[in-house]
Protein backbone atom coordinates (compact mmCIF):
# COMPACT_ATOMS: atom_id res chain seq x y z
CA UNK A 1 0.00 0.00 0.00
CA UNK A 2 2.88 2.40 0.73
CA UNK A 3 4.47 1.95 -2.71
CA UNK A 4 1.08 2.31 -4.38
CA UNK A 5 0.43 5.58 -2.51
CA UNK A 6 3.90 6.84 -3.41
CA UNK A 7 3.27 6.00 -7.08
CA UNK A 8 0.01 7.99 -7.00
CA UNK A 9 2.02 11.05 -5.95
CA UNK A 10 4.80 10.45 -8.46
CA UNK A 11 2.27 10.13 -11.29
CA UNK A 12 0.51 13.32 -10.13
CA UNK A 13 -2.77 11.51 -9.49
CA UNK A 14 -3.59 13.63 -6.40
CA UNK A 15 -5.40 16.93 -6.97
CA UNK A 16 -6.14 19.48 -4.25
CA UNK A 17 -9.74 20.59 -4.83
CA UNK A 18 -10.46 22.68 -1.74
CA UNK A 19 -9.87 23.16 1.97
CA UNK A 20 -8.76 19.72 3.14
CA UNK A 21 -10.25 17.99 0.08
CA UNK A 22 -8.45 16.03 -2.63
CA UNK A 23 -9.40 13.98 -5.67
CA UNK A 24 -7.21 10.92 -6.14
CA UNK A 25 -7.30 9.01 -9.42
CA UNK A 26 -6.82 5.36 -8.52
CA UNK A 27 -6.80 2.17 -10.56
CA UNK A 28 -10.55 1.69 -10.21
CA UNK A 29 -11.84 5.26 -10.25
CA UNK A 30 -11.50 8.73 -8.81
CA UNK A 31 -12.04 9.03 -5.08
CA UNK A 32 -12.39 11.97 -2.72
CA UNK A 33 -10.15 12.16 0.31
CA UNK A 34 -11.06 14.63 3.07
CA UNK A 35 -8.73 15.71 5.85
CA UNK A 36 -10.23 17.38 8.90
CA UNK A 37 -8.51 20.16 10.82
CA UNK A 38 -7.54 17.62 13.53
CA UNK A 39 -5.71 15.52 10.90
CA UNK A 40 -8.34 12.77 10.68
CA UNK A 41 -8.63 11.51 7.13
CA UNK A 42 -11.39 9.76 5.18
CA UNK A 43 -11.74 8.37 1.67
CA UNK A 44 -14.88 7.29 -0.15
CA UNK A 45 -13.27 4.24 -1.81
CA UNK A 46 -14.49 0.72 -0.93
CA UNK A 47 -11.13 -0.20 0.65
CA UNK A 48 -11.22 2.67 3.13
CA UNK A 49 -14.86 2.03 3.94
CA UNK A 50 -14.08 -1.64 4.72
CA UNK A 51 -10.63 -1.36 6.33
CA UNK A 52 -10.26 2.26 7.41
CA UNK A 53 -7.15 2.74 5.28
CA UNK A 54 -6.20 2.91 1.60
CA UNK A 55 -3.48 4.08 -0.75
CA UNK A 56 -5.50 7.20 -1.65
CA UNK A 57 -5.64 8.44 1.94
CA UNK A 58 -1.97 7.56 2.48
CA UNK A 59 -1.00 9.53 -0.64
CA UNK A 60 -2.77 12.60 0.77
CA UNK A 61 -1.04 12.10 4.14
CA UNK A 62 2.33 11.98 2.36
CA UNK A 63 1.45 15.12 0.42
CA UNK A 64 0.47 17.05 3.54
CA UNK A 65 3.28 15.71 5.76
CA UNK A 66 6.62 16.30 4.01
CA UNK A 67 8.55 14.38 6.68
CA UNK A 68 6.46 11.27 5.96
CA UNK A 69 7.05 11.64 2.22
CA UNK A 70 10.82 11.97 2.74
CA UNK A 71 10.83 8.84 4.88
CA UNK A 72 8.92 6.89 2.22
CA UNK A 73 11.22 8.20 -0.52
CA UNK A 74 14.27 6.96 1.40
CA UNK A 75 12.68 3.55 1.88
CA UNK A 76 11.67 3.27 -1.79
CA UNK A 77 15.20 4.19 -2.89
CA UNK A 78 16.71 1.72 -0.44
CA UNK A 79 14.59 -1.18 -1.69
CA UNK A 80 14.86 -0.36 -5.41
Amino acid sequence: MIKKAYDLLQKRKVEHIGEGAYNVVGEHGTYTVAQKINGEINCNCPGFIQRGRCSHSLAVLMLTKPELLKSVEREVERTS
